[in-house]
């Protein structure tokens, strides 16, 4: 009974290791970072993405708001790299994704890696550009007539109580 368990956990160890460094190779490249995460049209963005075939030539970043920009190699590491884009002034506002090509076809996509702010709506308000309409002046009319009767109705009943 130890003989077959013990073949069983050494084929599942077998098995373990064997896949690892494949599992490895998968997670290359494994991430990309950006600053700021929230950017208005025109503004530049730092892109860094972490992996190593990422340092190959020709490995670029991509978004559907800027162009394909090239990664250069951050010197002092072995897995970095880094580009600098900037956004297109008619990008539209909102989430966007960017995509790292690297070396050997490899590729990565991050949904949702920065922000677009959008302009301000501005308007009219409150405002009116025609001055007042009929209405406006009708309930401003009410409303200055029912204070005039309120304000005549007090001082004659306050006058009355001053002759008893």
């Amino acid at each position: 009974m130890r003989t077959r368990a013990l073949a069983v956990s050494a084929a599942a160890f077998a098995a373990i290791g064997l896949a690892a460094p494949t599992a490895g190779a998968w997670s290359d490249p494994s991430s990309i970072q950006v600053s700021p995460s929230t950017i208005a049209p025109g503004g530049q963005l730092t892109i860094t993405v972490e992996g190593s075939s990422c340092r190959m030539p020709g490995s670029t970043v991509s978004s559907p708001v800027f162009p394909s920009t090239s990664l250069n190699p951050v010197s002092g590491s072995r897995t970095k790299s880094t580009a600098t884009v900037r956004v297109n002034s008619n990008a539209t506002a909102g989430s966007h994704s960017i995509t790292a090509n690297c070396g050997e076809g490899r590729t990565l996509t991050r949904s949702n890696a920065f922000t677009v702010l959008g302009g301000v709506r501005g308007g009219l308000g409150g405002s009116s550009l025609t001055g007042a309409t009929p209405t406006d002046v009708a309930i401003g009319g009410g409303l200055v007539a029912a204070a005039a009767l309120g304000g005549g109705f007090f001082w004659m009943r306050r006058r009355a109580e001053s002759r008893i």
